[in-house]
């Protein structure tokens, strides 16, 4: 049997650092050699299994070492990242099985570390703004104006550099100094607080309305504050869904369509266009390479560990990071 370092949840819900079997490829996956993973507020709602131990983790980046024998976007040797699919093992081992329909050709200006902190946000953003909301990424955008709500987050950080980069005047929300200071270094132009209301703000920057809004914070707490300055017939969408209900009186009013972005519903439903996801992620490679986007990495551990994997989960939990934690190499 061939083992592999991996980082596990046992059934009694602690992280361990453990060898497990290594897996063999077929159809449509690739394996790949883990070289840098990073962490999301997914990872740490995740339940034990009674049945055994979890390998959790859904961003990494890393080297294609054999193809199934129905893969055709991919060959050994070629460096790649992705999210991967939450129905499956995560990336938290040495060597990891995903299927090529969701993986992109790493950024070669990047380091592995690097472009392991954006495949799920920038899945999320580029989906959110741009398939759900129906922002066209490769227009100019001219005159249109984005709210995104909690802009210095994972996704916030990436997405406020992908509106940027689609000609969108973009407003970021935050409510301290250092991750306001993050989201304006990521592409916002402007940035107002998050815990006070919206429309005064705007109007100091002399914004009445905006045509979009892509709220990455709990729904609830802001859902009146955004409908409020959300233009006649615009458009917003949410990654959270609501904690209770919804007042849709003011939605109804202005005919605003509201959507919600699950970046594992292709992959976990084996949707037609799953293939998406590889294409946006290589599209997001070339920008990154012409200088266009940097990578949203702030923290980085190393090896990739159970201790360490147990520190970047604390510090997700505080709700005070900024940009992404990534952790890099095994021992």
């Amino acid at each position: 049997m061939n083992l592999m370092k991996s980082v596990v949840l046992t059934p009694a819900g602690e992280l361990v650092d453990s060898e497990i079997e290594r897996p063999s490829v077929s159809g449509r996956d690739l394996l790949i050699r883990v070289q840098a993973v990073a962490v999301n507020p997914v990872d740490t709602i995740q339940q034990p299994n009674s049945a055994g131990p979890r390998v959790l983790g859904w961003d990494a980046a890393g080297e294609v070492v054999s193809v199934g024998a129905d893969c055709t976007l991919f060959q050994p040797g070629d460096e790649v990242y992705y999210a991967g699919d939450i129905t499956r093992k995560g990336a938290n081992s040495e060597y990891h099985l995903v299927d090529e329909r969701i993986v992109g050709r790493k950024p070669a200006s990047l380091s592995f570390a690097d472009a392991a902190a954006l495949p799920l946000t920038s899945i999320t953003a580029w989906e959110g703004m741009f398939h759900r909301i129906g922002i066209d990424p490769f227009d100019t955008n001219k005159g249109k104006t984005i709210l995104i709500i909690g802009a210095a987050g994972g996704v916030g950080s990436i997405a406020t550099q992908l509106a940027n980069e689609a000609g969108l005047t973009v407003v970021g929300t935050a409510s301290r100094q250092a991750s306001s200071e993050w989201a304006l270094e990521h592409g916002a132009h402007h940035v107002i607080n998050h815990a006070e209301d919206f429309a005064p703000q705007l109007q100091e920057l002399g914004i009445q309305q905006v045509d979009y809004a892509f709220c990455l914070n709990v729904v609830n707490e802001n859902w009146d504050n955004m409908l409020n300055v959300v233009a006649p017939q615009g458009r917003v969408c949410t990654i959270l869904p609501p904690m209770a209900p919804l007042d849709f009186r003011a939605m109804a009013d202005k005919t605003i369509t509201w959507s919600i972005e699950a970046m594992f519903a292709r992959p976990k439903h084996q949707t037609e266009d799953m293939d998406e996801q590889h294409k946006l992620l290589n599209h997001l490679s070339t920008w990154i390479d012409q200088g266009k986007i940097k990578s949203t990495k702030n923290t980085l551990l190393s090896p990739i560990s159970a201790t360490n994997l147990q520190e970047a989960y604390r510090q997700l939990n505080s709700k005070r990071t900024i940009g992404k934690i990534v952790l890099e190499g095994f021992r």
